[in-house]
């Protein structure tokens, strides 16, 4: 087998994390290849040339850190797992402690993969120039004049349903809805659901609610006339695009899936419950659980 390793490059137990994996990846047959010696930086990653495609994607950070590696597995179709050295770490799939384990049974074969929705993006510029982009969590249209919010109108399959005086408009996969959509007001939505989730950021008017559409749906984030500065478009909170008065961003569901790997068979409102750090005490949330991890006859998310 063969793993590309992406990691976060200042942080001290990171890097003793990844002496272990060189260390045992030659008893168990994994060739690991870091992607540290292919590029200097994450923002050359767009830049990067693999000879030969890795089976497998494995990130040692946050979620950050696996958003910069989801560039790498969008683009090479290839699965993708996070270990978590970092806070939430809600898109990561175990903690720091478990990485010789992890690496045992990825070398085995004993994982599965989920499939994640996407974004494609698309911003038209009043001056005819097209920027075409893609993102796994959110497409987010930001004001860019700290002393004004921006003008928008959101539109729907044509119709357009409101228009904002926000400091911003995020645009999310249900794989996002916990992130950014998430803190704005937003629902959460199952990952397995296919829809999108539009959340207004501080936005004035009269229907400022967040909506869930469906993903046949074409979104447009119209930037209005009235801007004077440019709001500035993040794509995963990676990579920023600028689209002045008069652009619109268009929003469909990407053609192309990511799939994260998925060590245990967890379901997600018990990993909700855990990465959120729920209050389930009492009623019957504790029994359920524990009858759950039986019944399947799982151990759960050893940790």
């Amino acid at each position: 087998m063969k793993i590309l390793l992406v990691r976060h490059r200042h942080r001290p137990e990171v890097q003793r994390a990844t002496r272990r994996i060189y260390r045992r990846a030659g008893e168990l047959g994994v060739e690991v290849i870091d992607v540290a010696d292919l590029v200097d930086s994450e923002d050359d990653f767009e830049k990067l040339v693999l000879e030969d495609k890795p089976d497998l994607i494995l990130t040692l950070g946050g979620d950050g850190t696996l958003l910069s590696a989801a560039e790498i597995a969008y683009r090479e179709d290839v699965p993708l797992l996070g270990i978590n050295f970092g806070h939430m770490g809600f898109l990561t799939e175990t903690t720091a402690d478990s990485v010789v384990r992890v690496l045992r049974q990825v070398a085995s074969g004993d994982f599965g993969t989920d499939t994640r929705m996407t974004l494609s993006v698309r911003i038209v510029r009043p001056d005819g120039s097209i920027h075409e982009d893609w993102a796994l969590n959110d497409a987010v249209i930001l004001h860019s004049d700290n002393a004004h919010p921006a003008d928008f109108a959101f539109a729907v399959d044509g119709q357009v349903v409101s228009t904002y005086a926000a400091d911003g408009i995020i645009l999310a996969t249900p794989t996002g809805s916990t992130a950014y959509a998430f803190s704005s007001g937003g629902p959460v939505v199952w990952p397995e659901t296919q829809a999108i989730v539009m959340a207004p950021l501080a936005a004035h008017g009269l229907f400022t609610r967040p909506l869930v559409v469906a993903p046949s749906s074409h979104l447009e984030v119209g930037v209005l006339a009235s801007n004077r500065v440019a709001p500035t478009v993040w794509l995963d909170g990676r990579r920023e695009v600028q689209a002045p008065a008069g652009s619109r961003v268009e929003v469909t569901m990407g053609k192309r899936p990511i799939k994260l790997v998925r060590l245990d068979d967890m379901p997600f409102a018990k990993r909700l419950v855990t990465k959120f750090n729920l209050p389930v005490t009492g009623w019957r949330a504790e029994t359920v659980h524990d009858e759950g991890d039986d019944a399947s006859g799982s151990p759960g998310h050893a940790e």
